[in-house]
């Protein structure tokens, strides 16, 4: 029987990637609303809902209130990470045992390959545009208490919301600081308790390149840390300063009988989105690199 070209033979394993990135994405917490997130007219844009409003004016006795104006407008913005990869699966005896074994091939992969690539190039790109950035040598566990310490001080002189930071930072400069294991050690943990994010640093860059797969010496694909990148210490970020939002999909399915290469499965895997920050919110954004 002929096998049929359909994708929703393999919606079960599909639908199970999202999981796989939100289980294993260091940034899988600041993604954005996707209630308030639409697709747009084009594979590559999303809609954001943006608003804006008067302030308080003063209240008459004669005239009572003043009016008030509210712009609620759509603004269009374009991914600005497109990824993909094809995958060839060995012919099967038929659908449901090729959709294991892409399930299990195309986890392993989005666990291994697309989220170390999807956080670093979110953090590089929250890098270049922070509303504060300090470079220095951190030389012990009390210097990234106080480095912490000023991020945490800079934020709340922006009136940036406590709920909704979240501390990025490396094991070693957080072990740093739990093993001084002082009473003002354990209260900055306390401050940010449930809000503090381990980040290895081989994927913890203040820049990135993306190899392209194709071209010489970049045929493995990936990314690796931009030679005039500086290594991160740790990022301060606020979720509402950002817009992220990202997709996993499998855009075609060939199958053996179709694939004119080899006798398998051809599984067109792409993951795209957009990693960007709100300008009037830069100050939601504390960057503290390597000197």
């Amino acid at each position: 029987m002929a096998r049929t070209n359909n994708i929703q033979v393999f919606k079960t394993y599909i639908d199970q990637l999202d999981d796989v990135y939100k289980a294993e994405a260091k940034t899988a917490v600041l993604e954005s609303n996707a209630a308030l997130v639409k697709n747009g007219a084009n594979a590559n844009e999303f809609i954001i809902p943006k608003i804006d409003m008067d302030g308080l004016g003063d209240y008459s006795r004669s005239d009572g209130y003043k009016a008030g104006k509210v712009d609620l407008t759509n603004e269009t913005v374009k991914c600005d990470f497109d990824r993909g990869r094809v995958f060839t699966i060995d012919a099967m005896d038929n659908e449901e045992t090729a959709g294991v074994a892409f399930g299990r091939l195309a986890a392993e992969f989005i666990r291994t390959k697309v989220v170390p690539e999807l956080d670093a190039y979110r953090f590089a790109k929250y890098a270049g545009k922070a509303g504060k950035k300090e470079a220095a040598a951190l030389a012990d566990g009390s210097a990234v208490m106080t480095a912490i310490t000023n991020a945490i001080t800079h934020m709340d002189d922006a009136e940036v919301p406590e709920e909704g930071r979240y501390l990025f930072i490396t094991p070693a400069h957080l072990n740093a600081i739990k093993s001084l294991d002082t009473t003002k050690s354990r209260e900055l943990l306390a401050t940010l308790e449930g809000r503090i994010i381990k980040v290895p640093q081989t994927g913890f860059y203040s820049t990135i390149d993306q190899l392209d797969g194709a071209t010489g010496g970049e045929e493995a694909g990936g990314y690796r840390k931009n030679a005039s990148a500086k290594d991160l210490n740790f990022m301060m970020l606020h979720k509402s300063a950002l817009i992220q939002f990202s997709k996993h999909l499998v855009t075609k399915i060939v199958t053996p009988e179709e694939n004119q290469k080899s006798d398998g499965w051809l599984f067109f895997y792409r993951s795209y989105g957009i990693a960007d920050v709100l300008e009037n919110k830069v100050n939601g954004i504390y960057v503290h690199t390597a000197a």
